[in-house]
């Protein structure tokens, strides 16, 4: 009962320092107003969460980009009336205020896959840089039953054997003329 309580005090306390715009006891009005500062908050928001991202994919951000100026609220008091008494610059000026990027400057290659290849190749060079040194400086020799040689005497131990005449080297083996089947 004393947690209901307080929790309904820090509430009422908690909505009277909110904007009359803001969820209140959302996660976002609590853990972000001190975060955005003076901006206004015009939507849910990505998740739900009051924060600004140029997004192409949620190109609507819960708050404005820009802190409300005195030339900017002359601007949303002069939008409230007829658009077209509005100069190009002054719409500007208001997209600005809201928006850091437009859809278009979101959606313009960055040259950031130039990194990520130019970071693949480095590893890249470095494994083989690696592996050289490995097989110069660490692993003996090959053993001598690599040589062609040392081959050649295995295979035919495996034929005089006969080791898996069904499926394997020697049932390509023709024992009674003594050569490879065609």
């Amino acid at each position: 009962m004393a947690l209901r309580l307080i929790n309904n005090a820090l509430r009422r306390q908690l909505a009277a320092q909110l904007p009359h715009n803001a969820q209140v006891g959302s996660v976002a009005s609590v853990h972000t107003l001190d975060k955005i500062g003076k901006r206004e908050i015009v939507g849910f928001g990505w998740n739900g969460t009051a924060c600004y991202a140029d997004r192409a994919d949620y190109p609507m951000p819960a708050v404005r980009f820009r802190e409300p100026t005195n030339e900017i609220n002359a601007l949303r008091a002069k939008e409230q009336g007829d658009w077209k008494k509005l100069s190009p610059q002054e719409i500007k000026a208001l997209y600005r205020a809201s928006f850091c990027q437009t859809i278009a400057e979101v959606q313009a290659p960055t040259g950031e896959w130039k990194m990520h290849l130019g970071i693949g190749l480095i590893f890249t060079a470095a494994a083989i840089w690696v592996a050289v040194l490995m097989n110069l400086f660490v692993y003996d020799e090959l053993p001598v039953t690599f040589d062609e040689e040392h081959q050649k005497a295995q295979l035919k131990r495996i034929i005089d054997l006969e080791i898996n005449p069904v499926t394997g080297v020697t049932s390509h083996w023709d024992y009674e003329n003594k050569k490879w089947k065609n």
